[in-house]
């Protein structure tokens, strides 16, 4: 929802989760030029979104790992 928020683009960003190395790994992909937006200067809204998403997880007892595509 965040990210969506972030892209000019949300209908081309999407989400897929999967299980790996013991923890789930969040993939957002988006269009090439929303990838800036969403990772912000010097990655810093990337560093804010992998601390949300690691938050909501421990709440659960689990780990949580995010990875961007484009």
């Amino acid at each position: 929802m965040i990210a969506k928020a972030l892209a000019d683009k949300p209908d081309a960003v999407s989400v897929t989760e999967r299980e790996g190395r013991g923890q789930q790994v969040i993939e957002l992909t988006m269009a090439p030029g929303d990838m800036g937006r969403v990772i912000g200067r010097q990655g810093r809204t990337a560093q804010a979104l992998r601390t949300l998403a690691s938050a909501a997880a421990e709440l659960e007892g689990k780990k949580v790992s995010v990875d961007f595509r484009d």
